[in-house]
């Protein structure tokens, strides 16, 4: 999402009370944050000489004769007050991350940053699944990139839901697959709410065995009847409490 970065600039005093109470004064830039964190730079070093990360409020007083920044947590206050100022400005802001390609609709930069890829434009926004990895191919339908996603064995689908469900694919290659345990019932593939994918007993609610699917791929048959895993952590039975899986 993009948001705002606020810059001030001036002679200034800068007074912190709390756990490190202190008064300072010199040429400053202060910066102000959408999180509500407050910067303080001055001419030395790379660390802020104060600031308040993530303050509950942050109020700013502007106008051509100066300005003030207060910025307060429950046991803290961060006061920035210009004795001349000499400038301030405000600056579109998002998320940085690892380029993965261009947005088809507003031709954006698309980044990887956290589990998302967003647009820096026009601020799209795809959830990825875990263990997702984002491809160079685009998907021949809508143009967002592919992603590769193990869940039982390797899928590439869009990273958007709406073209194309990764629920679906697998719903498609494993859903009455396996047998519930506990009342020898089918396991069915599905997702409560925006949880991850389960294979759940098609018995419910008079069984609620249920069993997430794990980031990996199917390589063998457990004692138990269910399928193992081979996961980036090593094989794992789908039950990952089970007793007669031993992992080799």
């Amino acid at each position: 999402m993009s948001e705002e970065i606020r810059l001030f600039a001036g002679d200034c005093t800068t007074t912190f009370e709390g756990a490190r109470e202190q008064t300072q004064r010199g040429h400053v830039v202060v910066v102000v944050k959408p999180d509500g964190t407050v910067l303080v730079h001055d001419a030395d070093g790379y660390q802020p000489v104060a600031w308040l990360t993530r303050a509950d409020s942050v109020t700013v007083e502007a106008d051509d004769s100066g300005f003030a920044v207060t910025a307060r947590t429950t046991d803290q206050t961060l006061r920035v007050v210009s004795n001349a100022a000499t400038g301030h400005a405000s600056y579109p802001a998002t998320s940085a991350g690892v380029p993965v390609g261009d947005c088809p609709d507003c031709g954006g930069a698309l980044v990887r940053t956290g589990g998302d890829v967003r647009c820096l434009d026009c601020e799209a926004s795809y959830s990825l699944p875990a263990g997702a990895a984002v491809l160079d191919e685009t998907c021949d339908d809508c143009g967002l990139p592919l992603m590769r996603v193990e869940r039982g064995r390797v899928f590439e689908c869009c990273i958007d839901y709406s073209c194309e469900s990764l629920d679906d694919l697998v719903r498609e290659a494993f859903d009455r697959e396996w047998t519930c345990p506990d009342c020898g019932s089918d396991l069915r593939v599905r997702r409560a709410g925006g949880g991850p994918l389960l294979a759940g007993c098609d018995g419910y609610p008079a069984c609620d065995t249920a069993f997430t699917i794990p980031a990996g791929v199917v390589v063998d048959d457990c004692d138990c009847g269910l399928p193992i895993f081979e996961t980036a952590r090593g094989r794992r039975c789908l039950d990952g409490t089970c007793d007669a899986f031993h992992s080799e």
